[in-house]
């Protein structure tokens, strides 16, 4: 059992020996404006902090912050609580707070995971003083394209079969858009572009999005593109290529420099300014529609076609470059690498790898001021005119420098440049793990949240790993490890991180998760690409949905998921958008889905509880003081009777809630029902394989 449980276990034991009458269930705080305000204070604001109780029911209530023991006043009340206020003399520095509550006999604390009887200080409230973040992104959907695999909009700029080799094989071109990708996919490539995205934008428009992060657009050899040849440039083949001349790799030849149409095709200023432009247009007619675009940085390493690295030497004898650090000992790039044998020139492969892969040289930033200013420069330029993207989603993060100390101070640096260039670019990363230790306000906006969202739900809907590498039967419908689990790593961030998190089902890293609702371990060597899409389960994959709509955050749709795509883990996740063969069925449910998450305040400002969780159930409320939303997940294969505290929600008796959406094993209905609080809880009887969300709307 996890730590925060043990913690309620204790609290449970200590309620029933002293027969409180405290109403436990009414107490409340969190970071969200409505008990904290200004809920992103500066340097020298005063802030006032809110604690609620059930109305008349407890004697005090203390602020404990930074040591200082504060008395709150009760600022305001309803009919059903109080509110206790108390305000921090002018901040300066981060502080963190909990909550004292005293009723009669009883002594009880308060943090962010909740009512303890033993104060665990791990989970205190942190106010930092000038951390803000973007507020576009607040409940901002996020749309994922990974571009090669979404829409062939130019086919003049395909890469052609044979033009260039990688990793020891030349490269092909995909001719079937409909082909589920090789075991060995980094060298095909299918013919998506930037022209197809364009092609494709009211239909992204018309699904809701707002947000589109592409994965890396900038030059590269690869189709994911994670090993940059040149960040300076989007590359040709899913931009615009206008001078196209010279011949492909001769037969049997694996030497790069001998194909002179790749050559030409990537190092052209002419195609790569073009390409720079198709980008500049696509952002434009984003912005035009009211979608954001968020970039992939990809810092902690490059590839080993960079043209600072230049191990494929395509760049040598090319006007406008300088000699690569593989080739020449007097490259100026020669520092940008760090090299282990300094006598091999020319032709030096004994750099350093990431994880020890030489298409992949780790960038050498403590030993060279130069690559460490142009990176810098490449994060402001990007988020800047004439390009005037929105932000960045940063590649591995966390293993960027060579030591943690260095890291920090290379993305305080980051974020300064980048917010100087553009206040309003997002800084979002790539981390798995405890992510605390860069949200404290001066690094990252926020990361891709995989302990606080992906996992969780996963193993609870699925049982089956991100990955589908493993089955956890103990983990499938289990409310006390998802809850655990939530609590626990939703307190590691800032409240104001945590409302941006980008909050995804599926991704290019791991199976698409209507693989997993398939409940079984594989892969594409071990399984096969059929078996991907045998025995899924689409009435689970709506309650993920479901969830992923409701959760603080941002919902980020991994390209095709809303249009029913399977896949085991990289490559197969990296299947084509089936364009004519969507599920279209699942589109209008995503539609609906995404246009309930953008109209109701609840689910895009509104506090979070959880409320009856039990074997294969769970259900938790979204919350302002004006409107609650109940979201109720049942996962099991028969129907369930239950009751719903919904009065900690602020939800009277004789409330009126409705429902906004049911799904079903077989679809769902948008069908409104009305049900009426009585004893402070709803009554409801959740259809199996379900996901049911319910509305109340305080009426003045």
């Amino acid at each position: 059992m996890s730590r925060d449980n043990n913690d309620a276990r204790r609290l449970l034991d200590y309620i029933f020996k002293t027969k409180s009458a405290l109403n436990f269930g009414a107490l409340f705080s969190d970071g969200t404006e409505d008990y904290r305000s200004p809920a992103e204070p500066k340097t020298g604001d005063e802030v006032t902090l809110r604690f609620r109780t059930a109305t008349d029911n407890v004697d005090f209530v203390y602020l404990i912050i930074n040591g200082e023991r504060m008395r709150m006043r009760v600022e305001s009340a309803d009919d059903l609580f109080d509110y206790y206020a108390c305000t921090v003399p002018p901040i300066s520095k981060t502080m963190e707070y909990f909550f004292e509550v005293h009723a009669g006999s009883v002594t009880c604390y308060y943090n962010r995971i909740g009512t303890q009887k033993d104060l665990n200080p791990d989970y205190n409230f942190r106010l930092t003083p000038d951390f803000t973040v973007p507020a576009w992104v607040r409940g901002a959907v996020i749309y994922q394209i990974y571009v090669d695999r979404f829409c062939n909009g130019d086919k003049s700029n395909d890469v052609l079969t044979g033009e260039y080799c990688y990793i020891g094989e030349p490269v092909k071109r995909v001719k079937d858009w409909f082909k589920t990708p090789d075991e060995m996919d980094v060298r095909s490539f299918y013919g998506g572009d930037l022209q197809g995205v364009m092609n494709k934008l009211d239909y992204l428009q018309e699904l809701g999005i707002d947000v589109i992060y592409f994965n890396p657009l900038f030059v590269s050899p690869s189709n994911h593109k994670y090993d940059i040849q040149d960040y300076d440039y989007i590359d040709p083949h899913i931009g615009r290529i206008i001078h196209d001349e010279g011949d492909i790799l001769p037969e049997n030849s694996r030497i790069n420099k001998e194909s002179d149409r790749y050559i030409d095709r990537v190092t052209n200023k002419i195609n790569l300014e073009a390409s720079n432009q198709l980008f500049i247009e696509l952002v434009q007619e984003a912005h035009r529609r009211g979608i954001r675009v968020i970039l992939d940085g990809v810092f902690n390493h490059c590839g080993s076609f960079n043209k600072w690295m230049d191990r494929e030497c395509i760049y040598e004898f090319q006007d406008g470059y300088e000699k690569g650090a593989y080739v020449d000992y007097q490259s100026p790039y020669r520092n940008f690498f760090k090299f282990n044998d300094p006598w091999q020139w020319p032709y030096n492969s004994t750099y350093d790898g990431w994880w020890g892969h030489d298409t992949l040289p780790k960038l050498n930033y403590e030993e060279s001021p130069e690559l460490y200013e142009y990176i810098m420069h490449v994060g402001e330029k990007w988020v800047s005119p004439p390009f005037n993207a929105d932000g960045w989603r940063l590649d591995v993060a966390a293993d960027l420098g060579y030591t943690p100390e260095f890291n920090h101070k290379f993305w305080k640096d980051f974020r300064k440049r980048v917010k100087a260039a553009n206040p309003d670019a997002v800084i979002l990363a790539e981390n798995y793990g405890d992510s605390r230790p860069w949200l404290l306000g001066d690094e990252w906006d926020t990361v891709m949240n995989y302990d606080a969202f992906m996992e969780p739900i996963t193993w609870f809907l699925t049982g089956v790993e991100k990955h589908s590498d493993e089955f956890r039967g103990d983990l499938l419908g289990n409310p006390d490890a998802f809850t655990g689990a939530m609590r626990h790593h939703m307190s590691r961030f800032n409240q104001n991180s945590l409302e941006i998190a980008m909050n995804e089902l599926s991704n290019h890293d791991h199976s698409r998760f209507l693989t997993r609702t398939n409940r079984r371990v594989g892969r594409l060597h071990t399984m096969g690409a059929e078996a991907a899409s045998e025995n899924i389960n689409k009435g689970v994959f709506r309650e993920a949905v479901v969830f992923q709509m409701t959760w603080p955050g941002a919902p980020t749709i991994y390209y095709g998921d809303e249009a029913g795509l399977c896949g085991w883990t990289d490559p197969d996740n990296r299947r084509t958008y089936p364009w004519g063969r969507e599920d279209r069925a699942l589109i209008r449910f995503h539609r609906d889905m995404i246009r309930i998450h953008k109209s109701h305040e609840a689910l895009l400002k509104g506090s979070l509880m959880f409320l009856k969780c039990e074997y294969k159930v769970i259900s938790y409320g979204r919350f302002t003081k004006n409107q609650a939303v109940v979201v109720i997940l049942n996962n099991d294969y028969e129907e369930k009777e239950l009751k719903i505290p919904v009065r900690r929600l602020g939800v009277p008796d004789g409330g009126l809630m409705r429902t906004l959406i049911v799904t079903l094993e077989e679809g769902y209905t948008l069908k409104s029902t009305n049900y009426v609080v009585h004893n402070n809880t709803v009554m409801y009887r959740a259809p199996k394989i379900s996901a049911t969300v319910l509305l109340y709307e305080k009426r003045e």
